[in-house]
């Protein structure tokens, strides 16, 4: 009973968020606090999602020609400060190394809070003629941004993960294709793999990134009512190349300077993955991502128990192709393993006692709805394989129903300000206007325009602020 109610979550995802999603992500072994605020331990279960990932961008990256690489974690204050817009937008986050040992440095270092600084100062020394284009490398690492927001795990830490991708083009229309095949990419992570749809669009100038030409971005509306980035993608222009003095000489023999991209995607995601997915039994995993797929849990009686065990390994291995757990373990109760491993999210249950034996069956349970399925020990693997197909297309079909019949559209601020208060996620027509774009985040706490989507509705309706003809329609939310 004691070890019952240290395992189940205390907390619901619709009465009490905060407490739910921090009982989720400790519960379900993901996340261990450390002394520092705003840093944490990746435990392996939330971990070997992030490794999931890797591999499915690395392969997509080689695929576009991106090569990996790694660059240093400091950066000189005066590297820093090539940029000015940049170093402006980074500023307040930036972390400092003032001394080593007691020697005080001759030049504060700032620990990386992105890389372009670092990067674009080698990028300046290896290229000099159109022939060394394109430079395409993407880096995976860690970054420090010391926000002064109250930190929250995965969603806003001040250490966290990333890949960041950098590259450089002899052209303009080259570096644009490439910004939209990027976040494409990003889509199919959080679609194909973590069963979440997004909203593509393109960033306000406002909300654009530091230095960017412009900013495109991926963003996902959560079960709790607010939005949160998800990844972006940069066209940064020749903004950089200017700062960093990367030039080229084109097929002319005429120095121009380059056109570069930066896109990235985060650990951030698998906050948004717990949230998205996750109930009041604890976590859920799509199957593509979870660390274990299936669990298979025998019910063990003295009499029958070798017997019980055999059949069981053979499951496993006949469903090799999966990651799979046999959980043989006699200190805790059928019923408790059941519990535990639903709070840790694993797809797919299977079940065999002394009565299933006798009828040559198992049964299979469905961590997405719980649903029991009697199946002959012969049809065990096919079946487990159609169950976890079916589990992921179920979760990304009710999460893009969630969002469905959760986005209204408003005419109005103060339509706009109920529909957000209500936990939905607006469409509004827009005028591009900041001082419109300004007075929805004054009037609505935490509010703001997510993105432009790509994809315009043919005539325009009028601004929901100044009520003068919009230009685009915009998607609006509260937001992390």
């Amino acid at each position: 009973m004691e070890k019952e109610k240290q395992v189940g979550l205390t907390a619901k995802k619709e009465e009490n968020f905060s407490e739910w999603y921090t009982q989720v992500i400790q519960k379900a072994d993901l996340i261990e606090y450390t002394l520092v605020s705003g840093c944490y331990v990746f435990k392996p279960n939330s971990y070997s999602i992030w490794e999931k990932v890797q591999n499915y961008l690395n392969k997509h990256f080689k695929e576009l020609g991106v090569k990996n690489a790694y660059f240093p974690l400091f950066i000189p204050e005066s590297v820093l400060k090539k940029e000015a817009s940049h170093i402006e937008g980074f500023n307040p986050e930036v972390a400092w190394v003032t001394q080593a040992g007691n020697t005080k440095l001759s030049e504060k270092l700032a620990i990386r809070p992105t890389s372009e600084s670092i990067m674009y100062d080698a990028y300046s020394k290896w290229i000099r003629s159109y022939r060394d284009l394109p430079l395409k490398l993407n880096q995976w690492a860690n970054i420090v941004r010391w926000e002064f927001k109250t930190p929250l795990p995965f969603l806003r830490s001040r250490e966290f993960l990333w890949q960041e991708g950098h590259t450089v083009y002899a052209t303009k229309e080259e570096a644009d294709k490439e910004v939209k095949q990027i976040l494409d990419l990003y889509e199919k992570v959080y679609e194909e793999l973590f069963a979440i749809p997004v909203l593509k669009g393109q960033k306000t100038e406002k909300e654009k990134f530091a230095g960017a030409l412009y900013t495109t971005s991926i963003e996902v509306f959560l079960p709790n009512g607010k939005a949160i980035q998800a990844a972006t993608s940069h066209a940064l222009g020749q903004n950089f190349a200017k700062a960093f003095n990367i030039e080229f000489l084109d097929k002319n023999s005429k120095k121009q300077f380059a056109w570069q991209n930066s896109w990235g995607l985060t650990t951030r995601s698998l906050g948004i993955l717990t949230i998205m997915h996750s109930d009041n039994k604890g976590f859920v995993m799509p199957p593509k991502v979870a660390h274990t797929q299936v669990v298979i849990i025998p019910i063990l009686f003295d009499k029958e128990k070798e017997k019980i065990i055999k059949q069981c390994e053979k499951i496993k291995k006949d469903l090799s192709n999966f990651s799979v757990e046999l959980d043989l373990r006699e200190s805790y109760s059928p019923g408790w393993k059941f519990n535990e491993h639903e709070l840790k999210g694993i797809p797919l249950r299977i079940e065999l006692g002394p009565k299933d034996l006798e009828k040559n069956q198992a049964v299979l349970v469905r961590r997405d709805t719980g649903e029991k399925i009697i199946v002959k020990l012969k049809d065990v693997k096919k079946k487990a394989e159609n169950l976890l197909d079916d589990i992921q297309n179920n979760l990304l079909n009710k999460a893009k129903d969630f969002m469905e019949k959760n986005t209204v559209e408003t005419s109005n601020l103060n339509d706009l300000e109920k529909a957000l208060n209500n936990k939905k996620l607006a469409k509004a027509f827009w005028c591009e206007n900041q001082e419109c774009e300004n007075k929805i985040r004054q009037k609505i706490e935490t509010s703001k325009i997510l993105n432009v989507p790509f994809d315009q509705p043919k005539s325009m309706k009028n601004c929901l602020i100044c009520n003068k003809k919009a230009q685009k329609l915009v998607y609006i939310a509260k937001s992390y």
